[in-house]
């Protein structure tokens, strides 16, 4: 069978980020910086560009691919390790309004993660998203369950209380305390040596969340 060549970006991902975990230091990975630039971060790139192509071949418009540094922000943090043990890349849709949600990938060691969704609301995004959850609330819970996905606790902590002027027993309540729409899930490993290979299980990942993407798009454009 014909994979797409990056199940050894996968490997080599793996390998080095569990030894990253353990020697989380700049001297440490100097040394190692090439062999990461080689095996992770230049087929990643490439992954992403190949990605982005087929994504915006799919929704019908362009996404911009990128993969986050290495290099932590250690600034405003307690923990001052300096490297990130993982590969992240997002898609984000270009010449869209702020409701058009991106996609996710994130490779940890023995771990694979996609995600689609809406890292923030600014200004009156916040009301008209709970506007549009007051309303349209089932058909949202019903396009998050053809994601496959689950609600992220990725980011800001939700609110203790269903804000005003809503009811505290609105059956969507869960959604309006939310101050992001973030959806993930495992990829698992059945893509291993299948047709296609890794491609074509992101590829399909990010086909199920059309449902989510559109509904979001057509009632809050």
């Amino acid at each position: 069978m014909s994979t797409d060549g990056f199940e050894q970006m996968i490997d080599a991902a793996d390998e080095f980020f569990a030894e990253l975990a353990d020697n989380n230091s700049k001297e440490w990975f100097a040394p190692r910086k090439e062999h990461y630039a080689t095996k992770i971060k230049k087929p990643a790139d490439l992954f992403a560009q190949f990605l982005a192509e087929d994504f915006g071949r799919i929704a019908g418009h362009s996404y911009l691919p990128k993969q986050f540094r290495i290099y932590r922000d250690v600034r405003f943090s307690k923990d001052k390790t300096p490297l990130n043990a993982h590969l992240h890349l997002l898609w984000t849709p270009q010449g869209a309004g702020a409701f058009r949600p991106a996609f996710f990938f994130g490779s940890e060691p023995g771990r694979l993660d996609v995600g689609t969704g809406i890292m923030g609301f600014q200004g009156d995004e916040m009301d008209r998203y709970r506007a549009f959850v007051d309303r349209w609330g089932d058909a949202l819970t019903d396009a998050i369950g053809e994601t496959g996905m689950t609600l992220s606790d990725w980011g800001p902590p939700v609110l203790k209380r269903v804000p005003k002027p809503y009811e505290p027993e609105h059956p969507h309540a869960k959604l309006l305390k939310r101050k992001t729409l973030v959806l993930t899930r495992p990829l698992g490993q059945d893509w291993h040596g299948q047709e296609g290979g890794l491609i074509n299980a992101v590829r399909q990942s990010f086909e199920q969340t059309l449902p989510f993407v559109r509904l979001l798009t057509k009632r809050l454009g």
